[in-house]
């Protein structure tokens, strides 16, 4: 099985990040995280990037705030997919994260989340993983199952009333 690489350009993100570990370990994914700048550490992502392949990685999650340039530089270096998480900020409340992780140009695509939605980055890398694996496939149905029937329950506990 493919593992999945969350990058995070700082050690501030990982409250942040955090959700995209635990749901992975549901998923019974493995996956390992790294603290690596686009910035600050230019050189030590291109070669983590140029040798995710052949380290077994399937995806790369890319988790970056302000001027979040993080993905980009990680898809520019690669062909494997890049899922970008805009991290909020203080000065634009991520938006400024959001629009640089989402503009990139033709032929170097980011999948991007919602600003802090590493959760789903998780289950979007999963997505991806399933295309070749049976066992991943079958947890993502069991999981989108349970929460069909937490809605349903929630929806008959209401009564079609509101108090």
């Amino acid at each position: 099985m493919k593992k999945v690489a969350i990058l995070m350009g700082s050690d501030s993100d990982l409250p942040v990040v955090s959700p995209a570990a635990k749901q992975l370990v549901k998923l019974g994914i493995e996956y390992e995280a790294h603290v690596l700048s686009a910035h600050r550490t230019p050189y030590e992502v291109a070669e983590f990037t140029r040798n995710a392949r052949t380290n077994g990685f399937g995806v790369i999650i890319a988790c970056a705030g302000k001027a979040a340039h993080l993905a980009g530089a990680i898809a520019a270096q690669t062909t494997l997919p890049v899922i970008g998480v805009p991290i909020k900020s203080t000065a634009l409340d991520g938006l400024d994260a959001l629009l640089s992780t989402v503009q990139m140009p033709q032929g170097i695509p980011v999948a991007t989340v919602a600003i802090d939605g590493s959760a789903n980055a998780a289950i979007l890398a999963a997505q991806i993983l399933s295309v070749d694996d049976e066992a991943i496939a079958k947890l993502l149905n069991d999981m989108r199952n349970e929460m069909s029937k937490a809605v349903l329950k929630k929806d008959a506990d209401l009564g079609g009333k509101i108090d």
